[in-house]
């Protein structure tokens, strides 16, 4: 009779205890603490600095910041940053960041769940001569544990939601790491080609200036000037010379930073730029859209917005260490005082019960603790408006830099045309008698000087385009379906 009793009252109790389970879960449905609420942002409707209308593309500015790099049409870079990409350790590291954010969510995830243990054990004990019978005995055990802390609250849900957001957050690191590989590749590759721009205009100047000399000391040998003519022909042929260490370290040192941004030894690429190429010019049209683009495409502001969104799930974190914590503890096992014995009907035991903890004084480390994410949660949001304000910024500044680059360069080109003219004619006049060397040595000296400066600034207006496609967040969606394979390694079967 007491075991068919047993068998009556043991499913009475699993069902009363669902019934209490079911009703707290369904008690439970709203999670304590702030629901988030994405920022909302003031955003000017269009840019401050203005450039012709004619050099912007409006249709396709989406496609063209996608892979902005291919405006340039220099296959070289293009092979550059492929290899980049895939090679860079600063993107290996930030995928290895989001899959560690992925398996903390994994871990939030999997605590919303009951867990589950397992364990035997023999153990052998003596009793007290004076207390007892003074005999040992041997008890086999074996059994199941079971454990759900029932999320009524929220704490837990809050958690998985922070848990989730840095995860997204983590990504949009990835992509902001890219977006300045992107840019860094370009940068230092323009300072290659315009180091080895640089060095051809000195070498060239090198060789008039040395023919000019030759002229000057056959002029002093035949008497018809005099020797101060030849000492500054000499000293303005060493002035050039002392500027090609400096453009040679210039070069080095670019195509160093170039192979260590492709994890590769510094001296790596030497072959590979050793031919000298000109600079990449500006495409005819540069892509840019209006500012509520750049909230959508720079991953520093998607990544700080989800940083804050993520910090205002910590505080409902906090929130639920106020109310009570509600668990569901059980547990199955077999224990007998032989091993025959252990797995027969006789040896089951069982155990099954809820658990309530609530703390009732802390000192107030709870609340203190609510203020504290709070705080952290303000200083989120406002990270995030300065994210925001820098990046219009830098938006402005790089399109003004663009703009008035371009208007010295031209300057720059007229002025470049005009001392070359100069030069010639300097140079059949000194040699007519006409001119004393001093006229010839002035205009050899700002054609050198103009050249230079013309091909800085043809690199510079490169670079404020790179920069520009930079601070609008163009270039890492193109890369987007390789980041996402590369980020979680394939398993092995």
């Amino acid at each position: 009779m007491g075991k068919k009793q047993d068998i009556i009252v043991w499913p009475a109790r699993l069902a009363g205890i669902s019934i209490f389970v079911v009703t707290l879960v369904c008690a439970g449905c709203a999670a304590v603490g702030p629901d988030y609420v994405p920022p909302e942002t003031s955003v000017p409707e269009s840019w401050h600095a203005h450039l012709p209308a004619d050099i912007l593309a409006e249709e396709n500015y989406k496609e063209i910041l996608a892979r902005w790099w291919s405006t340039l049409q220099d296959p070289v870079l293009e092979d550059l940053i492929e290899s980049a990409v895939m090679e860079n350790l600063d993107v290996k590291e930030a995928r290895a960041r989001v899959r560690e954010a992925r398996g903390r969510r994994g871990m939030s995830k999997a605590d919303l769940f009951p867990s589950v243990d397992t364990g035997g054990s023999v153990r052998l004990s003596r009793s007290s001569e004076e207390t007892g019978s003074g005999g040992e005995r041997k008890l086999y055990a074996v059994d199941f544990d079971a454990a759900w802390e029932l999320d009524i609250f929220g704490g837990r849900r809050r958690a998985l939601e922070a848990a989730e957001a840095d995860l997204q957050a983590s990504e949009e690191e990835l992509r902001d790491v890219l977006v300045s590989l992107l840019a860094e590749v370009a940068l230092n590759y323009v300072d290659v080609r315009s180091f080895q721009t640089r060095l051809m205009v000195a070498f060239a100047s090198l060789d008039t200036q040395q023919e000019t000399f030759n002229i000057t000391q056959w002029r002093f040998e035949a008497g018809l000037t005099t020797q101060l003519d030849v000492e500054q022909a000499t000293y303005n042929l060493a002035q050039t010379q002392s500027k090609i260490p400096g453009f040679q370290i210039g070069l080095e040192q670019a195509k160093n930073r170039l192979a260590v941004l492709l994890a590769k030894s510094p001296g790596f690429l030497e072959d590979n730029l050793a031919e000298p190429q000109a600079i990449p010019s500006a495409p005819l049209e540069i892509a840019f859209g209006v500012p509520a683009e750049v909230l959508r495409r720079r991953p520093d502001i998607r990544r700080a917005e989800r940083n804050l969104a993520a910090q205002s799930a910590m505080v409902g974190v906090a929130t639920a260490e106020l109310y009570p914590k509600f668990s569901l503890l059980g547990s199955v096992g077999l224990e007998a005082l032989s091993s025959d014995s252990l797995f027969s009907a006789g040896s089951r035991t069982h155990s099954i019960g809820p658990s309530i903890t609530w703390p009732l004084f802390d000192a107030g480390t709870i609340r203190n603790n609510i203020a504290v994410q709070s705080a952290l949660q303000e200083q989120a949001f406002i990270r995030y408006e300065a994210t925001v304000l820098m990046a219009f910024e830098e938006v402005e500044n790089a399109l003004i830099a663009y703009a008035e680059e371009q208007s010295r360069r031209e300057s720059l080109s007229r002025a470049c045309r005009a001392a070359q003219q100069a030069v010639d004619l300097a140079h059949n006049q000194y040699v007519s008698g006409l001119i004393d060397f001093n006229t010839l040595l002035d205009a050899q000296r700002s054609l050198l000087s103009f050249q230079d400066q013309l091909t800085v600034s043809e690199g510079d207006a490169i670079a404020n385009l790179i920069t520009l496609y930079k601070v609008l967040g163009g270039g890492w969606s193109s890369f987007e379906p390789e980041v996402k394979n590369k980020v979680v390694p394939e398993r092995k079967s």
